[in-house]
């Protein structure tokens, strides 16, 4: 009978449970992900070998003018101490790590989530998925409201892969707006693309994208500072009156755009 439990654990069956619990579901980008992650030993003693957490997102990627979804680990955080998890025993273990800042906002359908798991030699690794609300930053926020206030709305949110501005990550979030009012006929739209860091945001701008598909993705390095306009904003711009950034980003985005 043992060697007939140690079997079917092997496959899954009657084996070690894992569930990690989110002391808080909804984040922002640089918060603290925090959390237990609760065992629950299977019918027969299993010995892990460390357990896992994947901060896990995805993106779009075109390629011979076909649209696919691939998967980005953002973040990884291992307990590599082994464990010895008996029958139908209980552990709780804590965890803590920083949700990185170039973490995607989860507006529209852009999913984040944490993906928890057990190497277990010899057996099927069980493995538990929660879901993470990502809600943008201060600074992110104020800059979203300022283009609004400007002219613009803000008609998609999506990932898509990106060799020019991608860093940590091969692709970027981008934020796609849409002119209203007077602006209609002078721009098609705005595209706006955000690097977090702890002092203060980079932001990207593109103005009235025409290149798409094949045509865009053959376009040349050379013709970045052309495509891309680049604004920094610190932590001290970022505390001036709506009014003031909304007037900064103007200048800065639509000057060279013919009235």
């Amino acid at each position: 009978m043992t060697f007939l439990k140690k079997l079917l654990a092997s496959v899954g069956i009657g084996a070690a449970r894992v569930d990690a619990r989110l002391s808080q579901d909804s984040l922002i980008p640089g918060d603290q992900v925090t959390g237990d992650i609760h065992l629950t030993g299977g019918e027969v003693a299993q010995e892990i070998d460390e357990i896992y957490l994947y901060v896990i997102t995805h993106y779009q990627r075109e390629e011979n003018q076909k649209k696919g979804r691939e998967e980005c680990v953002l973040a990884k955080h291992r307990l590599t101490e082994k464990i010895l998890l008996e029958p139908n025993e209980a552990i709780i273990l804590p965890f803590s790590f920083t949700l990185p800042y170039q973490t995607p906002l989860t507006m529209g359908r852009q999913p984040v989530y944490l993906r928890t798991g057990l190497d277990i030699k010899m057996a099927m690794d069980p493995a538990d998925s929660d879901f993470i609300e990502v809600r943008p930053h201060p600074y992110m926020e104020k800059v979203l409201d300022a283009i609004q206030s400007i002219g613009f709305q803000l008609y998609k949110v999506d990932c898509e892969y990106n060799r020019y501005l991608g860093r940590e990550y091969p692709f970027v979030q981008a934020f796609e707006f849409r002119p209203v009012g007077i602006l209609r006929g002078r721009v098609e739209e705005l595209d706006v693309f955000f690097f977090l860091q702890d002092t203060g945001l980079e932001i990207f701008f593109e103005v009235d994208r025409r290149a798409r598909g094949y045509l865009r993705a053959q376009e040349s390095a050379f013709d970045l500072e052309e495509r891309y306009k680049r604004l920094y904003l610190s932590a001290d711009d970022l505390e001036l009156p709506m009014s003031e950034l909304a007037q900064m980003i103007e200048k800065h985005t639509l000057t060279q755009i013919p009235s």
